[in-house]
């Protein structure tokens, strides 16, 4: 939240979190110390504090999940949790967030931009996760294109309904992204690159100990590309963190971070897509490098700064406490011209309708051309846990007891450029693009004129607990519970013609939630385990600050502001074993996730309320193996099968033209790999594989359309001239297929990027 507008309330609650943290550590640190004494030989030591206090994996076989309230390795956490490490990525040359997720099987992209404006947009096992994506365990719910990795040390997708780790919401699941940190260390890696399509690229990575005590550490990143096979669109950013820790090797460490990215980029839509009666696909006529946008006023500039500090302090080797405080600030000014309009194709026919037309061959703009989007989001945020390990009758427990609070703020001017002088509406009358040949350069009138803002807020207070209880050397009890208070408004002004006209309702939600799971593992061996496990979800009508609840009267039905929470539920079977001593992960699960009660709109004309009749489920299962197969020889691979079904869509005594269909943009099967083999002379090879296969764009009327299944192949080869040099070359999209990564049925979608090639030298020493 902008400090400027920051309530006494929540900056009360702020210094309340922080105050118990203190009080908590001052406590227990007497009795704390008599157990020390007297503890048993073999207790179970804490880990060395970390980045996150937990031990990361460098290699391709992480260990742990960064988050505190992971009580137990990977391997003993029962639900399906991929970790794509920074080895991966950069091996890949994965450059943004829908890059690296596109490896995670599970998970699809939308190409709407949704309220609150231009951004990521990603579906998890069939489920919104806009949401639900956190940076080192903290909620990042602004909408804007997450585009660098350099500042990434590893990702984690927590799969099926999870409100207890990521909070409100988390219907599929959750995404977070751990950031590097100053550490225990003396490194520096420089990397330069160029490549295909204008592609030019620096980075630095040096981490330094001051002394024994201090340690710095200072990311850094240029880049910019065009977007390979496309004439118009390209990416610039740069970006820095620094970071500093004190206390090493000490009880008490305090890590202070920051965070700070500029991108000035030509958003991607792409090309016109309808899959109906009439056609199948991209329209015919349409080049793949077509832009049917304007070159000259398209931009979006985002710029997003973080602040992290962090306070960790052990008091024996079985209890320690955490306090993470971060104040985050996410900007975005976007224009937008979408290829929205009408279509008359060459033979004369409406693309949308069928029906003949007049001027064959041509594209007429129309729709929000020329669509502006002023966003701001700001964000403070406290959390505090405590770790402890303990023994009550010859059973171990490793515990986190924590709390986190948080307040957020979001605000979005909304208006357009393509207006003639005065702002007349509508927009004014575009000149007509030839659909092979478009004219992307806008010659008309410009005159920005605003047309709406909306404001929300939500502050949210959490407590929960997790334990890990050993049984015995084969029985395991995991599980957590988490009760949060979620407040939040919403409120919208409008102008016209350019001028403030009047001010919305504000409109409140508060919701009280309760969200758990428990899984019972069981262990044949040391290295492997079986599990059962259940947990579910709670989503709130306003479960995101920047999205909207609304009252509605009459005939319209939108009320969501004093509906019941929605809930998801997520049941799993799954397996986990380390193999060739312990180098290699292989993990296997079947599950359910549902949604029990969504809303859907009211069959009263009488009750303008949605109510929570809707029910889904998605049927799956997942297939994981990661690690060193020969010293030589290292792999990541998964596999996800998902089959979902709409089991009612609609209010008692309203047509249900969804049910028993399947859910839109789900692929039923979906798989990736990658692996890479050492050669003699410091030579490596790489090869990696993603299938993406066929998903519903729509699940209600006559027909239902699928996309078609396609693969895409990548390669990378690696030579070290010495110790300190490395020569990398990444080849994407191998064999130049022809795809699209997003689709708006019936409006655009946006392609794959064409085959490429990048040449980048690593420095380290």
């Amino acid at each position: 939240m902008d400090d400027r507008h920051m309530s006494q309330v929540a900056r009360g609650r702020m210094a309340l979190m922080a105050a118990l943290s203190v009080g908590i550590a001052a406590g227990a640190a007497p009795a704390m110390a008599q157990q020390a004494a007297g503890e048993a030989e073999g207790a179970v030591m804490l880990p060395t504090l970390g980045v996150e206090g937990e031990a990361i994996a460098p290699s391709n076989k992480p260990e742990q999940a960064a988050s505190p309230k992971y009580t137990a390795p990977l391997r003993d956490t029962p639900q399906t949790i991929t970790v794509v490490p920074a080895a991966v990525i950069k091996e890949q040359n994965l450059l943004n967030l829908r890059d690296i997720l596109s490896t995670v099987p599970g998970i699809t992209f939308g190409a709407g931009e949704g309220g609150g404006g231009y951004g990521d947009s990603i579906n998890l096992r069939g489920y919104t996760a806009n949401s639900d994506i956190a940076i080192d365990g903290v909620r990042d719910s602004a909408q804007y294109v997450r585009s660098d990795p350099f500042n990434l040390e590893q990702l984690e997708v927590t799969n099926g309904a999870n409100s207890v780790y990521a909070g409100s919401g988390a219907v599929g699941g959750s995404i977070n992204l751990v950031s590097k940190a100053a550490k225990d260390d003396s490194f520096t890696t420089a990397s330069a690159g160029i490549g295909t399509d204008a592609y030019y690229r620096a980075t630095i990575d040096t981490n330094q100990k001051i002394d024994d005590g201090t340690a710095v550490r200072l990311n850094a990143m240029w880049h910019r590309n065009d977007v390979p096979g496309r004439d118009v669109e390209e990416y610039k950013r740069w970006g820095v963190a620094p970071s500093v820790v004190f206390g090493l090797n000490t009880d008490t460490q305090f890590t202070l971070s920051y965070f700070h990215q500029e991108d000035d980029n030509v958003p991607q839509y792409g090309l016109p897509y309808f899959q109906n009666a009439y056609h199948n696909g991209m329209l015919p006529g349409v080049e793949w490098d077509n832009y049917y946008g304007y070159s000259n006023l398209d931009r979006q500039d985002s710029q997003a700064d973080i602040v992290t500090a962090k306070l960790e302090h052990r008091f024996t080797d079985r209890l320690s406490v955490q306090n993470l405080t971060r104040w985050q600030r996410v900007t975005q000014y976007a224009v937008v011209n979408p290829p929205q309009g009408t279509w008359c194709l060459y033979d004369g026919t409406n693309a949308s309708t069928g029906a003949a037309c007049a001027a064959a061959g041509t594209y007429a703009p129309s729709g929000p051309r020329g669509n502006t989007r002023d966003t701001r989001n700001s964000m403070l945020f406290n959390q505090t846990d405590l770790k402890l390990t303990a023994d009550t009758g010859g059973i171990r427990h490793n515990l986190t007891l924590g709390m986190a609070v948080f307040s957020e703020k979001f605000h979005l001017d909304t208006g357009n450029w393509q207006r003639n002088p005065g702002g007349a509406t509508p927009n004014p009358t575009l000149p007509a693009m030839d659909i092979a040949n478009p004219d992307h350069v806008y010659t008309g009138p410009l005159n920005y004129v605003q047309t709406q803002t909306q404001d929300g807020t939500l502050e949210n207070q959490a407590v929960y607990l997790f334990d890990q209880i050993k049984l015995n050397d084969q029985f395991e009890i995991n599980g957590g519970l988490r009760w949060e208070h979620n407040k939040g408004d919403y409120t919208a002004g409008t102008y016209t013609g350019g001028v403030f006209s009047s001010q919305g309702e504000l409109y409140r939600n508060t919701d009280s939630l309760f969200s758990y799971r428990a899984g019972l593992v069981y262990k044949p061996a040391a290295n492997g385990s079986f599990y059962i496990a259940y947990g579910n979800s709670k989503t709130p009508s306003k479960s995101a600050v920047n999205g909207s609840c609304t009252a509605g009267s009459g005939a319209t039905f939108v009320n969501n502001c004093n509906v019941d929470p929605e809930t998801a539920r997520n049941y799993e079977i799954g397996t986990k074993w380390d193999l060739l001593d312990n180098q290699l992960s292989l993990t296997a699960a079947i599950f359910r996730n549902e949604r029990s009660n969504y809303k859907v709109p009211s069959a009263d004309p009488l009750v303008p309320e949605y109510q929570l009749r809707g029910k889904s489920r998605v049927d799956g299962a997942s297939l994981g193996i990661a690690g060193t197969v020969t010293q030589e020889w290292r792999v990541f691979a998964n596999y996800t099968y998902l089959d979902s079904e709409v089991l009612r869509g609609a209010d008692e005594g309203l047509a249900d033209p969804t049910r028993g269909n399947p859910l839109t943009s789900i692929m039923k099967h979906s798989g990736s790999l990658w692996t890479t083999y050492d050669l003699p002379a410091g030579v490596q090879l790489g090869y990696g594989v993603t299938y993406y296969g066929r998903m519903y764009l729509n699940n209600s009327g006559a027909v239902l359309y699928r996309t078609p299944d396609f693969w895409v192949h990548r390669a990378s080869a690696s030579y070290w001239l010495n110790e300190e040099t490395q020569i990398q070359v990444n080849v994407n999209n191998l064999f130049d297929k022809h795809y699209f990564t997003r689709i708006r049925n019936n409006g655009w979608a946006t392609p794959g990027d064409a085959r490429s090639a990048t040449l980048t030298v690593n420095y380290t020493f």
